[in-house]
């Protein structure tokens, strides 16, 4: 009974937040606290609510000041010059976006942080996207794509729960996989050159001396734009490389090069402020919601010297602070009534006795296949620790070795990044102003389909 009543919380949820019935924050709450009363563990629903609200405290304290830490450098201009060098890429090509998104999500990933990373690629790329109305579940969709290939490094966590579970050596999981998660990083590129087409077809190829006219004419962010294959598409202009360009790119990104709040003597502060923030985080010098809270309490102090500055600076991002920890302190309440109940505990074992016997030599393609849906239903530790020991457990009784379990347990991360279960999206979606319900029917597919090709090379390979 417990295993169809998780199965039915979960389906409840992803329907109603897809359809738009109920908003995120509401349905991670109250479905969850009505299927424990069905449960027959009313009674018990703080107990379990105060576990998952202490469980989460942490990763939000490290969002909340996270979001302020990146807000602050967002205002001061330190991501300015990224800006200016994707744009000096993409030109107003809605292709060059969308690859330049991937490619960006995925080189900010190696700190290994799932928010960071969001963080700065929104920050990033929202502008660009904004101004010339592109699909922002695009780049929702490639940036946590990009982020789940290269959450397996042995820092980004599954890879260390993984070794953990199953007492063997990170590197001897990590290395043997990095062809196939080169293959899978490669497969996001692709996808996103094909959405990134696509957008081109819907919007048109622009200069931007071109958007720039216009939008001074029409106050329209977008030139040509239209429905299906009607966009304009320019080639000509101003020609590249001239200063008169350059200058157009200044003006063209959001991000005002004459705003108030930028401090270009301080920008190396920053910047090696930063490089020692990320550094720290890598090394695990500090717990990362300390380094953050310090981190932020310092730039602000800095960069902000007068109390009223950084009342102002604190208050510009008070909104995306509120509805990222406020998601997920009610993501705890799903997560604690999943746990508190045992649902988790019933749905993996469920899973695992569902498994044919014939299927037993093909354990680690039927771990990988699992890792899917098992990674987006449950926190990862729920998987790692729960789920893939029974698992391994199996496969070794048909001789298949607990490396090859674990390398298979890893497939399924591309699409766990999209899980109404971790943190972190909540950051890409509150940032990127997109209805998470919006973010998961466009993402699921493609991240599915990344996961497989993911499972193919290592079968290919011979890793799996």
């Amino acid at each position: 009974m417990l295993t169809i009543l998780g199965f039915a919380m979960i389906a409840t949820f992803l329907v109603l937040i897809m359809m738009k019935k109920m908003s995120p924050i509401a349905a991670l709450v109250l479905i969850p606290a009505l299927f424990c009363v069905f449960v027959g563990k009313g009674a018990k629903l703080g107990d379990y609510v105060i576990d998952g609200v202490t469980s989460l405290a942490p990763t939000a304290a490290m969002l909340m000041f996270a979001i302020v830490y990146f807000g602050v450098m967002i205002d001061v201009g330190l991501f300015d010059p990224i800006v200016r060098g994707i744009l000096k890429f993409a030109k107003a090509d809605p292709m060059r976006i969308v690859v330049g998104t991937a490619i960006l999500a995925a080189i900010v990933s190696l700190d290994g942080d799932g928010s960071t990373t969001f963080m700065i690629t929104v920050s990033a790329m929202y502008p660009l996207y904004k101004r010339l109305k592109m699909s922002l579940v695009v780049m929702t969709g490639v940036a946590a794509m990009a982020n789940g290939v290269m959450n397996t490094l042995p820092w980004g966590g599954p890879t260390a729960r993984a070794a953990t579970a199953l007492k063997l050596d990170a590197s001897d999981i990590f290395v043997p996989m990095i062809p196939a998660l080169a293959v899978g990083l490669l497969g996001v590129f692709v996808l996103s050159y094909f959405l990134g087409l696509k957008e081109r077809k819907r919007l048109g190829v622009l200069t931007l001396d071109e958007v720039l006219v216009e939008e001074k004419e029409s106050e329209t962010v977008l030139v040509g734009a239209g429905s299906g294959s009607t966009g304009k598409t320019v080639t000509g202009g101003s020609g590249s490389g001239t200063d008169a360009e350059d200058g157009d790119e200044e003006r063209f990104t959001v991000l005002d090069p004459n705003r108030a709040t930028l401090r270009p003597k301080l920008y190396w502060f920053n910047a090696l402020v930063t490089a020692t923030l990320l550094t720290a985080m890598i090394m695990e010098w500090l717990p990362i919601p300390v380094l953050f809270l310090l981190g932020a309490a310092l730039v602000l102090t800095v960069n902000f010297p007068h109390i009223p500055d950084q009342k102002a600076r604190l208050a510009a991002h008070a909104d995306n602070v509120l509805n990222v920890s406020g998601m997920v302190f009610a993501a705890a309440v799903f997560t604690g009534v999943l746990q508190g109940t045992g649902m988790v505990d019933h749905m993996a074992r469920w899973m695992v006795d569902v498994i044919p016997e014939g299927m037993g030599p093909h354990m680690a393609l039927v771990t990988g296949i699992l890792s899917l849906p098992l990674t987006y239903f449950m926190s990862n530790d729920g998987f790692y620790f729960g789920v893939l020991p029974v698992l391994a457990e199996a496969g070794a009784a048909h001789g298949v070795s607990p490396l090859e379990m674990a390398r298979a347990s890893l497939v399924g991360q591309p699409l766990h990044m999209s899980s109404p279960l971790v943190p972190a999206v909540y950051v890409l979606v509150g940032m990127a102003k997109v209805e998470f319900g919006d973010h998961t029917k466009f993402v699921v597919k493609w991240a599915a389909l990344t996961c497989l090709i993911i499972l193919g090379a290592g079968i290919l390979f011979g890793i799996i």
